[in-house]
């Protein structure tokens, strides 16, 4: 690292620790030459990847823009902004993790939905109406059957983890 001060190529660092909730190192650093001290931040360099569209453009990945067509959807619904955030934060380690240079549109918007469904079912079918296009509320009342068939085996499977508590309370 060059000195800002004097351009030595030569710094030590002095102090090290982490910084913005972990996710980066803040090193206080001097200069070897003139002995100034500096403060640098180190943080991982992750590159997201780049959204191909059902037309076959493609476009860098835009975390707001997500962010924004998902508050949408929540609007006037009583999901906190920290979920909200979780949500998101979820959905870029997803795409960070998935270690590919190129994922389609068709599967993020089926990965929004997805955290969607779990925050709020009336804005997964807000989202759900848009992203597929829907044309008839037939198309929403299929939709919402789907949801259904969702929630009752999800009500099931917990109902039944439950069952081995509480056999095994009854003496």
């Amino acid at each position: 690292m060059h000195c800002p001060f004097c351009s030595h190529e030569e710094t030590k660092v002095i102090d090290s620790r982490l910084a913005g909730d972990g996710r980066q190192i803040r090193r206080r650093r001097q200069c070897l030459d003139c002995n100034e001290r500096f403060t640098t931040f180190e943080s991982a360099e992750l590159v997201m990847p780049r959204l191909v569209k059902s037309d076959g453009r493609r476009e860098p990945f835009d975390e707001e823009k997500m962010r924004s067509s998902m508050l949408r959807a929540l609007e006037k619904r009583p999901v906190s902004s920290e979920l909200v955030e979780e949500a998101v934060g979820r959905l870029v380690h997803k795409l960070r993790t998935m270690g590919e240079r190129e994922v389609g549109s068709r599967l993020m918007g089926e990965l929004v939905m997805e955290e969607l469904r779990d925050l709020d079912e009336v804005a997964y079918v807000r989202f759900a109406s848009v992203y597929r296009s829907f044309q008839d509320v037939t198309e929403f009342q299929e939709e919402v059957r789907k949801l259904q068939e969702i929630s009752d085996a999800t009500a099931a499977r917990e109902q039944m983890s439950l069952l081995p508590d509480l056999l095994g309370r009854k003496k």
